[in-house]
């Protein structure tokens, strides 16, 4: 798939290159079909919270890039949790005194 951003005049130009082509098969109707649709202007600029990301990515130690890729693709990101704390391991707990004593 590909995707460009035409002004109006390249939108009509490369419109009325399809048509001129005489015989439009489905493919190039398609095409045409998505030039009618295809309004850049009413779509709205892309924005993230850069801050957000930022944090994110500390938090996480990973790139940003990776955090704007977890949110494009709708994962759940921490939302003001602290980071869940690891437990230090379990020590052994001592031998009983009987076996201290046997032991020496």
């Amino acid at each position: 798939m590909w995707s460009v951003k035409l002004t109006d005049s390249q939108r009509d130009a490369l419109r009325a290159l399809i048509k001129a082509q005489g015989e439009v098969g489905p493919s190039l109707s398609g095409g045409l079909e998505a030039l009618e649709f295809a309004r850049w202007d009413d779509l709205p600029e892309a924005e993230l919270p850069w801050e957000r990301v930022t944090e994110l990515a500390k938090l996480q130690g990973i790139g940003e890039a990776d955090v704007v890729w977890d949110l494009a693709s709708g994962l759940p990101t921490p939302v003001n949790r602290p980071l869940p704390r690891r437990r230090p391991p379990a020590r052994r707990p001592p031998p009983p005194p009987q076996a201290r004593r046997e032991a020496a």
